[in-house]
């Protein structure tokens, strides 16, 4: 999708003093709020402990799924689980040296969990924070509205407030389009690529008041995750009190967590249904396309040994919609009953879901050189760490590598 016609900015940046990874992929699920997780800790979901877009908590009554999208699940997830990120984030770790400033136009809990104990600034219209989770003063809050306009408010916000004035030593950008219009329209529509210019208009005002700073600074463009077009959309607490391995819809002997293209089962100590029972019905189905359970649950880098059971990366098929664009999948049905049939939609392993992009360009990464190796977001953190000369130790991650390694 990035192309001269769509995306200028992006498309020109490949060997003109930026590197292009080319093998980048993404975490599982491939989903805004786990992403953003670990980017902020350069650790897997196993290790940061956010799940995915919905997660599974025990407050006191038995599993229940939520929606880490509302402002008030980080206070939720503190008070059942006696803290929030299980690693520590960039904010923290640049508290005592001049701080992170992070502005978001995505889900307040995508927003928050750059930064959930308050270590610097996060900036979002569900509530902006400074130091010690403050609210900051009425006229400095971000108040604006997803999409192209919002988006573009806070990018000239950012450019002359945070880049010019402000100069913290990280500074996190992170656009709603065109993630939001491409769940609600066909990849590939008019308004689909009107999106995606949009959001391309904010890279380049971004990039020009980068450019305009110094040399010294370490540029990161990058999307959180792919798209596939929604195939079929599966209600898979439904199917499982109909095979008779749930005690009804609300129960909390088995609890899933619907994360698009993904959905994550849960299970408590006391489930009628064993793991073998589940495991043996879940093979079975024609939307499931890889499921991992037991040890295998490492395998795409989540806990093993909890009240995860398993987990589904539904049915993918390489096909081309109405438009061209490839890749259809399956999905979990939402929590809140959207409608997302024919329409973008990620959180398995899909194919197209696991392409998202990323460009560096700044000190050591000047030469424009694609590099093929494999990595993902949880190359972010140390990368930035290194590029302050701090250290990165204890993340999943480490910098990203300057040239292909084989």
């Amino acid at each position: 999708m990035i192309r001269a016609d769509t995306a200028p900015t992006l498309a020109s940046l490949p060997g003109n003093a930026v590197k292009r990874y080319t093998g980048c992929r993404g975490v599982f699920p491939s989903v805004t709020r786990v992403t953003s997780a670990s980017i902020a800790t350069g650790c897997h979901p196993g290790r940061h402990g956010l799940l995915g877009n919905t997660m599974v908590l025990d407050e006191g009554a038995g599993l229940i799924c939520l929606s880490v999208a509302k402002p008030e699940f980080r206070d939720r997830m503190r008070k059942a689980t006696g803290r929030t990120l299980l690693a520590p984030t960039l904010a923290e770790r640049l508290a005592g040296h001049g701080g992170v400033i992070v502005m978001s136009n995505v889900s307040a809990g995508a927003a928050y969990f750059q930064d959930p104990d308050g270590f610097g600034h996060v900036y979002h219209s569900a509530g902006s924070f400074g130091p010690g989770l403050v609210l900051v003063p009425d006229a400095e809050h971000l108040d604006i509205q997803k999409g192209e306009a919002g988006d573009a408010v806070m990018t000239a916000r950012f450019c002359d407030e945070v880049l010019r004035e402000r100069k913290p030593p990280l500074s996190v950008l992170w656009l709603s389009e065109p993630d939001y219009t491409g769940h609600k329209s066909p990849l590939g529509s008019p308004a689909h690529l009107s999106a995606i210019r949009a959001a391309d208009r904010c890279v380049k005002q971004v990039l020009d008041a980068v450019r305009a700073l110094d040399d010294e600074t370490l540029l990161i463009i990058c999307s959180d995750h792919g798209m596939e077009t929604t195939a079929r959309t599966i209600d898979v607490d439904a199917v499982l009190v109909e095979a008779g391995l749930k005690a009804g819809r609300d129960s909390t002997d088995l609890v899933t967590a619907p994360n698009g293209t993904a959905t994550i089962i849960y299970r408590a100590r006391d489930a009628k249904a064993g793991e073998d029972d589940l495991q043996r019905f879940l093979q079975d189905q024609d939307w499931v396309g890889q499921l991992y359970m037991g040890a295998e649950l490492a395998q795409v880098a989540l806990p093993t040994g909890g009240p995860v059971a398993a987990a589904v990366s539904l049915r993918a098929e390489n096909r081309p919609n109405e438009f061209g664009v490839w890749g259809f999948g399956d999905i979990a049905a939402d929590l809140d009953g959207r409608e997302f049939t024919g329409f973008g939609q990620h959180g398995g392993v899909g194919p197209n879901e696991q392409r998202p992009f990323l460009f560096v360009s700044g000190p050591g990464y000047l030469d424009g050189a694609d590099v093929a190796t494999l990595v993902s977001h949880v190359n972010i953190a140390p990368t930035v760490l290194a590029h302050l000369g701090l250290p990165w130790e204890g993340m999943d991650g480490t910098p990203l590598p300057v040239g292909s390694v084989r």
